[in-house]
């Protein structure tokens, strides 16, 4: 290899390194959290969380989140926000909050989703969502299906389970409005705001 050969080839190595250095310091860490799987929250954490979030009405949330647990184990994650639906035999309900694990920071989150079924009314809700065996933050952005017919009351929440593959998500809800029957749908999780429930 001739002399200038070599210097081109080490002039392209040396900006290659230096294009990599510059990636990586202009997002430090956010490639590595994104991958990351958060750690656990015990139901103790979880409660008090829901007791700051609910408020007076979070009684029944303690029995809830232990309900959950002896089934699914402790969650890695969890969202806080709030939703709107509506149904007539079909339905919509959309939602906005923010999710929250130990390890691997917070982001907002999207929701939106269709169902059909026995299924009339209207709900407002403040909504935390457990959500257990996340590989990922990013593993939240997909859809999550489930019969809400097969949701239990406890204290003036709704408890119901949403899953996708290994993936569970429980909604607890507390609300105003009147909502009754039996329907199946899904809720899908975007990074950003839309209306296309599907």
């Amino acid at each position: 290899m001739s002399k200038s050969s070599f210097n081109a080839a080490s002039r392209r190595d040396l900006f290659r390194l230096a294009a990599a250095s510059a990636c990586a310091w202009a997002a430090p860490g956010s490639f590595a959290r994104a991958a990351q799987r958060p750690e656990t929250y015990s139901s103790g954490e979880i409660v008090e969380n829901g007791h700051r979030f609910f408020g007076s009405i979070s009684r029944g949330l303690a029995e809830g989140v232990e309900r959950a647990s002896r089934q699914w184990g402790s969650p890695n994650a969890y969202i806080l926000g709030q939703e709107a639906g509506g149904a007539f035999v079909g339905g919509l309900r959309y939602g906005e909050g923010r999710m929250y694990t130990r390890n691997a920071g917070q982001q907002g989150v999207f929701w939106q989703g269709p169902s059909i079924g026995l299924d009339a009314g209207a709900d407002g809700a403040r909504t935390m969502m457990l959500v257990y065996n996340l590989p990922s933050v990013d593993s939240i952005y997909r859809r999550f299906s489930g019969a809400a017919g097969s949701a239990y009351l406890v204290g003036g929440f709704g408890f119901t389970a949403l899953n996708n593959d290994e993936v569970v998500v429980m909604p607890v809800r507390s609300g105003l409005g009147a909502r009754l029957g039996l329907n199946l749908g899904y809720l899908k999780f975007t990074p950003d705001s839309t209306w296309n429930p599907f």
